[in-house]
């Protein structure tokens, strides 16, 4: 099964004004010294897919620079513009709709645009684990992030840490806490920090969509034909 790239460009552009704006946030800013944020995240993706294989979601406003800023790794058409920021789902089940309508369907791998990843080798391992489980057993997968300091700045993932599975069960997720709680959760050894980092099958989380909110219904069930032909 073929996978897909999808990265979440859509920022507001507020975390770092002045130097962000609106039309510029984060993702198309040089903060490493070597590269805007979204090309490093784009060239990191590049290690387990092809380019022609990765999707950008990001707002209207943005998509102007964001193709000037992506042009040579990323194809126009494969820039998604939202009309309206609706969030993580709706972001991601735009980017699904296509892939499933274009393609029929496929492993999709989410990741925000601005991450910084400094271990590029062990990333990309644990990626392919996680593409081969999504592959062989259509789970909904995401990365957590090993805690070194109870955090109040991350949402937390809690697992079944009695599991010897490679891929532990997830019991909850949890927003940010507070410093007390976040230093219960790290001494736990039973969460990890939310990476924000998804992978599944593109027909599943559409599926799901389907399932849990009335308004994906419409939309996803004109696209059911073609991923039960696979």
């Amino acid at each position: 099964m073929k996978t897909y790239g999808v990265i979440m460009a859509g920022g507001g552009g507020t975390r770092f004004w002045p130097l962000s704006r609106a039309e510029e946030p984060k993702q198309l800013l040089n903060l490493s010294g070597k590269d805007l944020m979204v090309n490093e995240t784009i060239d990191r993706i590049a290690t387990f897919t092809d380019k022609q294989d990765i999707f950008i979601v990001t707002n209207e406003t943005q998509v102007p620079k964001m193709r000037t800023a992506t042009e040579s790794r990323i194809a126009a058409d494969h820039i998604l513009a939202e009309p309206a920021a609706r969030n993580t789902s709706a972001c991601i089940g735009y980017a699904a709709l296509e892939i499933v309508k274009k393609y029929g369907d496929g492993i999709m791998c989410i990741f925000p645009s601005d991450h910084f990843i400094k271990n590029q080798p062990e990333f990309t391992r644990v990626l392919k684990e996680a593409i081969q489980i999504a592959e062989q057993e259509d789970k909904l997968i995401t990365l957590g992030i090993t805690p070194t300091f109870p955090s109040t700045g991350y949402g937390y993932i809690k697992f079944d840490a009695t599991d010897a599975a490679y891929a532990k069960k997830v019991v909850e997720f949890k927003e940010k806490p507070d410093e007390e709680t976040a230093q219960a959760y790290v001494a736990s050894g039973e969460y990890a920090w939310n990476s924000g980092m998804f992978i599944w099958r593109a027909s599943t989380i559409c599926e799901l969509l389907t399932s849990y909110s009335r308004m994906w219904q419409p939309a996803c069930m004109r696209l059911v034909t073609p991923w039960e032909r696979m």
